[in-house]
């Protein structure tokens, strides 16, 4: 079972869970990968994770991009799961601040106001990590997070830091095959 929480103005329809939807389906295991749209509110967002991860017939791994793996990083602590956390922001050495004020979803759709209260909850929910539990994936060309503050925060943990890219991780499709060994499929 693979879990993909989308980042902070993304969707389930973003290029990598729809790649990553699309490469389970080609397996025939469809019915083994969720991506569910995650409120803006922070913990709206992970109590309805933890809800869907409770549902779960198999603990699931985690794949969290941005702020989802800020949020797979958070529910994996609390679960006893692995995740994959790509170019993730790591709240613990961001100044969340920054984001405050209306913004629009990258697909469309409602615009959200991200408040003071959101930058609060989300340095609640800051877990330091047990590093068996993670693989992080970095490309040093990430324009909107500092790929260093996830190579700092996730020392110890198995981690993959690739020259050049974006913050969109441009490499993820070449992954794939380990993601899925990582994941036990």
């Amino acid at each position: 079972m693979i879990l993909y929480l989308h980042g902070f103005r993304s969707s389930p329809g973003a290029w990598k869970p729809r790649l990553l939807g699309e490469e389970m389906a080609r397996r025939g295991l469809a019915a083994r990968f969720l991506c569910p749209r995650l409120s803006p509110v922070p913990d709206e967002a992970v109590a309805a994770v933890s809800r869907l991860i409770e549902s779960c017939l198999e603990p699931p791994t985690l794949v969290g991009s941005s702020l989802g793996g800020h949020y797979a990083n958070h529910l994996a602590e609390k679960h006893d799961l692995r995740a994959v956390l790509i170019n993730p922001a790591v709240i613990a050495r961001l100044d969340a601040r920054q984001f405050i004020g209306e913004h629009a979803p990258f697909a469309g759709g409602p615009t959200f106001c991200f408040t003071a209260e959101h930058v609060r909850q989300l340095t609640a929910q800051v877990a330091p990590p047990t590093p068996e539990r993670y693989w992080l994936l970095l490309e040093t060309g990430d324009e909107t997070l500092d790929y260093h503050q996830a190579q700092d925060f996730y020392f110890g943990c198995r981690q993959n830091v690739f020259e050049g890219g974006d913050h969109s991780f441009t490499r993820f499709p070449r992954l794939l095959p380990q993601l899925f060994e990582f994941a036990g499929i």
